[in-house]
């Protein structure tokens, strides 16, 4: 494969590669694999998603970041989850919901902690759990 890169990119990466003494080839591999995410246990519907938020903003990705289930949402899961064993079956299929959207909250929120931080060049998560 070939690809045509900006002058200054191919001079960056062939300075970090003399920094870590390391091959050209294996920097490049090292800084596409970085912010792509490995998809082989995301849902189908979630993937096009993660894969996206790679071209976002700061600003958006930040959003994402501090995103939460709203209260209600919360409180109800919490409701739910506490008597699990008791629950009707239309409770039990909220329930499923309620894990499934945090589920995506939560893989939303640390793909754009770890886009943060790779573009940064900073451990952002640990100052958000400081925060």
């Amino acid at each position: 494969m070939t690809l045509d890169l900006p002058d200054h990119l191919v001079q960056q990466a062939y300075q970090a590669a003399q920094i870590m003494q390391r091959p050209l080839e294996q920097v490049l591999a090292a800084v596409l694999e970085a912010p792509l995410p490995g998809l082989d246990d995301v849902p189908p519907e979630l993937q096009t998603r993660l894969l996206e938020m790679t071209w976002l903003g700061d600003g958006p990705l930040l959003t994402i970041a501090h995103s939460t289930l709203t209260e209600p949402e919360q409180q109800r899961l919490s409701d739910l989850g506490q008597r699990s064993a008791g629950l009707t079956p239309e409770e039990q299929a909220e329930l499923a919901l309620l894990r499934e959207r945090y589920g995506t909250v939560t893989l939303q929120k640390a793909r754009a902690y770890a886009l943060l931080s790779i573009r940064s060049g900073k451990a952002l998560l640990g100052q958000a759990a400081a925060a």
